[in-house]
């Protein structure tokens, strides 16, 4: 049976008709191959058919030890990727699931010898002395980890001194352990966990340089220093009162932001994470103009276009409250400071809805988790549990069922919100059991989570479950707090506003996921900031001028 398919063969055509140099594909496994092992060694063979500018030799871990020594391999499945040099680029595990795309993009680098990479992000990449080792961990589900991969392979290109291994953390659990990993993609340096997630390239590189070369670290934050200096975004004036103030940092807010400063108006942009939840999307393929781009890297370019207009920023920074004194709006960071502004345009965003329990701050990463399309496999032959009964909880029960020994269902109705055919999957499956109107009290463990205090709703019932990871799949909130109090709210939190994006209230507005919009995507967030800030200018056009 073939592995590749005539779709995916039809889909690649085009990235292996890039190829420009010769590539070989060295592949070792074992003189009694595993599965894994037989399963890389046919994507290999199906792959390399495929252009006469790839070629694959297999060799075996033991018998041909000198050369596993030399191309540093220790472990199988191992697959290098050789151009007219070794680069460093090696991938141990299957790349199967979403890391047949970081394959094809490392093959298709060395083949064309173009990184790819921002070219100043580039020039620090090659300053790099010290000897840095990355491995990757992921998972073949999960669609945030090859943006890790990629970066990890493109340092390695770019210079002899980095080695980047893509490992899969399902297929090598000693290295799962060693590492603790908990989530992927989890970036190791020289041997040391540096950073779990997929970070916008110059945070990542900066992050591996700190561990891996502080040396080029220090010479990349002073240039980098000196860049955002040329920059004309500025520091939020806790003193100065300005003409619109955004709340957020994702497309709504940014969209607004950049649309009131071009206005002419004094504005200041408050928020917690650059790009909000669309660092959090591996790919974009709808927004206008760009065929594809990580959504890290879109938040990235939202960011360097609003900073190079005079906007005043603090970012990150978590608003609290949002109050009207008078005709002037007063709004507080987590840490007291109190900013002002004539008007606002709210597009906080929403979050992953939380139980708000002992324990749970202090595990989230830890064994708690939120998503289990990209971390169920993490999850192999061990306890698991997930919280919630609509679609995304019975989806991942099912996702992890392929892995888990044990997946417990935790629901505090007595029925399910669900679509009947994930529910009787669910109630069919051998491994699942199902505590319903059930409700978890406490998150239990020292170092990691080693549990979770149950309790029936009617109280009585209470017993501790014990389990190595829990999935929250309880649904996301809008992020209305810091309003409440100022501006009515929708049964499920969301803020009403009209065509305008007006609130209730005079001079407030809101833009994005925060809203009662109905389709919360990017392109729609991002027009609703910018109509949002036309109408904040208008709004103050017809104010009587500040004396």
């Amino acid at each position: 049976m073939a592995y590749l398919s005539n779709a995916v063969r039809k889909d690649i055509a085009p990235q292996l008709a890039r190829m420009g140099k010769t590539v070989r594909l060295i592949f070792f496994t074992q003189d009694h191959p595993s599965g894994a092992c037989r399963e890389q060694r046919q994507l290999l063979e199906e792959l390399t058919a495929l252009s006469a500018k790839l070629s694959l030799e297999v060799r075996e871990l033991i018998a041909d030890t000198a050369e596993a020594k030399r191309y540093r391999i220790d472990k199988v499945p191992a697959t290098v990727v050789l151009g007219e040099r070794d680069h460093g680029i090696r991938f141990f595990g299957v790349t199967g699931g979403y890391e047949f795309g970081s394959l094809l993009e490392s093959i298709v680098m060395v083949s064309t010898e173009q990184s790819g990479l921002d070219p100043e992000l580039a020039a620090f990449v090659r300053r790099i002395v010290a000897p840095v080792h990355l491995e990757i961990l992921v998972t073949l589900t999960c669609p945030y980890c090859p943006q890790m991969v990629r970066l990890a392979h493109q340092l390695a290109f770019l210079n002899d001194r980095v080695q980047a291994d893509m490992i899969d953390a399902a297929e090598f659990p000693a290295l799962t352990q060693r590492y603790r990993v908990r989530g992927v993609p989890l970036t190791v340096v020289n041997e040391h966990p540096a950073f779990e997630g997929a970070l916008p390239p110059a945070d990542a590189i900066k992050a591996i340089l700190k561990q891996g070369d502080p040396q080029t670290f220090e010479a990349m934050e002073a240039a980098l220093g000196a860049a955002r200096e040329q920059r004309k975004a500025t520091a939020a004036q806790s003193e100065r009162e300005y003409d619109i103030l955004v709340v957020g940092a994702g497309p709504a807010a940014m969209a607004a932001a950049l649309y009131a400063v071009r206005k002419g108006r004094r504005v200041a942009i408050l928020g917690v994470h650059p790009g909000g939840q669309i660092t959090d999307t591996a790919t974009v393929e709808n927004y206008l103009g760009m065929m594809e781009i990580g959504g890290s890297e879109l938040a990235e370019m939202f960011r360097r276009h609003l900073e190079s207009h005079p906007v005043a920023e603090r970012i990150p920074a978590r608003v609290t409250r949002v109050q009207k004194i008078a005709d002037a709006f007063a709004v507080q960071a987590d840490d007291g400071t109190v900013y002002h502004a004539r008007s606002v345009i709210y597009a906080a965003g929403k979050q992953y809805r939380r139980l708000n329990v002992p324990g749970e701050a202090r595990f989230i990463g830890r064994g708690i988790a939120f998503c289990a399309t990209c971390d169920a496999p993490l999850f192999q032959d061990r306890k698991v549990a997930v919280v919630g009964g609509g679609n995304s909880a019975l989806t991942a029960v099912r996702d992890l069922q392929r892995f888990a020994r044990e997946i417990h269902l935790i629901h505090v109705l007595d029925r399910f919100q669900a679509d009947q055919v994930l529910i009787d999957e669910v109630r069919n499956a051998s491994n699942v059991t199902l505590h319903m109107q059930t409700e978890v009290k406490e998150f239990l463990g020292d170092d990691a989570l080693s549990g979770v205090r149950l309790a029936s709703v009617d109280g009585k019932d209470r017993y501790d479950l014990q389990v190595d990871g829990v999935f929250l799949e309880i649904g996301l909130t809008p992020n209305t707090e810091p309003v409440d109090g100022l501006v009515t709210v929708n049964a499920v939190r969301e803020i009403p506003v009209d065509r305008n994006q007006a609130t209730s209230v005079p001079g407030l507005f809101a833009a994005g996921d925060v809203t009662d919009e109905r389709d919360k995507q990017i392109i729609i967030a991002a027009g609703d900031g910018a109509r949002a800030a036309l109408s904040a200018d208008l709004f103050l056009a017809q104010l009587p001028a500040r004396t």
